[in-house]
């Protein structure tokens, strides 16, 4: 992943993934209950919430990011967005607004499927009620599915010349018609390891190229279940079939609704408020006004109350946070800190301000590689970790390795 990843939010008409974005940028889509409020797709910066390198060495109150924020600790990392126009069944034939919505999520690294689990919007996105959810998580990966598959199947006879003619093996073969997805050779390569897939190319089956496209999807695509709705009365019941069918670790149970309506009472000043945290601070809760919020009426209490007793206390917050870090959790990503001064962590001798600097690499990326994203083609010398000790550019990044760097230039 040589440039910056991307992060679709995806989902049907009126499932919220545009709250979704909302929460989590300062971006506003246009929102509507209604299909297709969203027509063409929108790009936004977004803020992965991460663990700070400040904060490993006492210096929170010194961190002052270049870009995005950092506030005791927790580092708000920018990160790309897009919110594509919503999906429906028979989209990959020309339904709905078509192919365009698919053709857009092809450069997406994961997605964020946005999931109405109230039960109150059917597969068109349009009102109803007792409507099972798990149809959408299902027809969403199979829409993904046969947009690519018929576009392989298409070309399938001239594929097979080709590849025969230049005695090619299947993996430089689908990598040429992946390509366009945003595919990369070692991702092609993935996908037939995972299927033990070794019969020759021309010779696969209907079902084989079926199971060939299967694993792609599940390899470019993957997918955090972003259940929304959950403070619903009636998301019980969508909520557990889809647990009982899927990975945990891919579910996340997010109110997008709810964090808009926090935050905008934070700003009002009535509550305070952390993106993630698992309650809200009102005026009664803060004996010391330590945060000098304003006094609640009794209507806007009793929706305070409502809040937490069906969202924080049962679910531990609005899961909107929780979301964007599942899905960078699915990417491995890391976030590189990069310093002039590795002893101090500053940019410069003139300022005390740390960790300016952050960019988000794929684990297991060689700190040459960082080099070039962050410098571009500046000559650099020599790099060093922590404590001054030179790292070599075939170094690996990880957690806590090799994440905190300082780029010496030179020839």
């Amino acid at each position: 992943m040589g440039r910056d990843p991307l992060i679709g939010l995806v989902g049907k008409p009126s499932s919220g993934k545009s709250t979704m974005l909302n929460s989590l940028t300062d971006a506003t889509a246009k929102t509507g209950a209604f299909p297709f409020t969203t027509i063409d797709p929108n790009k936004a910066t977004g803020y992965l919430q991460i663990d700070c390198a400040c904060s490993r060495f006492g210096k929170e109150n010194l961190c002052k990011p270049n870009y995005g924020s950092c506030r005791k600790g927790k580092r708000f990392v920018p990160v790309m967005l897009l919110d594509v126009a919503g999906l429906v069944p028979g989209a990959h034939e020309g339904r709905g607004l078509g192919n365009k919505f698919l053709d857009d999520l092809r450069h997406a690294d994961a997605l964020i499927h946005v999931v109405d689990v109230s039960g109150t919007t059917d597969a068109e996105g349009k009102a109803t009620s007792g409507y099972d959810s798990l149809v959408d998580v299902e027809w969403l990966r199979g829409e993904i599915m046969r947009w690519i598959e018929g576009n392989l199947k298409e070309k399938w006879g001239s594929i097979k010349r080709r590849h025969i003619s230049t005695k090619s093996n299947a993996v430089d073969t689908l990598q040429n018609q992946f390509s366009g997805y945003g595919s990369t050779t070692p991702v092609v390569q993935r996908c037939l390891d995972k299927i033990k897939l070794t019969e020759p190319l021309e010779n696969w089956s209907d079902e084989t190229i079926e199971n060939v496209v299967s694993a792609f999807v599940d390899e470019k695509f993957p997918t955090i279940l972003a259940l929304n709705k959950i403070d619903h009365p009636d998301s019980d019941r969508c909520i557990y079939r889809i647990r009982r069918m899927y990975d945990a670790e891919n579910i996340v149970f997010t109110s997008a609704l709810s964090e808009v309506f926090i935050r905008k009472l934070a700003k009002q000043g009535y509550v305070y408020y952390e993106e993630g945290a698992d309650d809200v601070i009102t005026k009664e809760d803060d004996v010391d006004n330590l945060y000098h919020l304003k006094e609640m009426d009794d209507k806007l209490r009793a929706r305070i109350d409502n809040l937490r007793d069906s969202l924080f206390y049962r679910w531990y917050g609005t899961g909107v946070v929780k979301a964007l870090q599942a899905a960078a959790r699915t990417l491995e990503l890391i976030p590189v800190f990069s310093v002039r001064n590795i002893h101090n962590f500053t940019n410069s001798p003139s300022e005390e301000a740390v960790f300016r600097d952050c960019v988000l690499v794929k684990r297991g990326t060689q700190v040459g590689s960082v080099i070039r994203k962050i410098m571009g083609d500046i000559p650099i010398a020599f790099v060093e970790g922590l404590g001054g000790i030179r790292v070599s550019k075939t170094d690996i990044v990880d957690a806590g390795k090799n994440d905190i760097l300082s780029f010496k230039i030179g020839h």
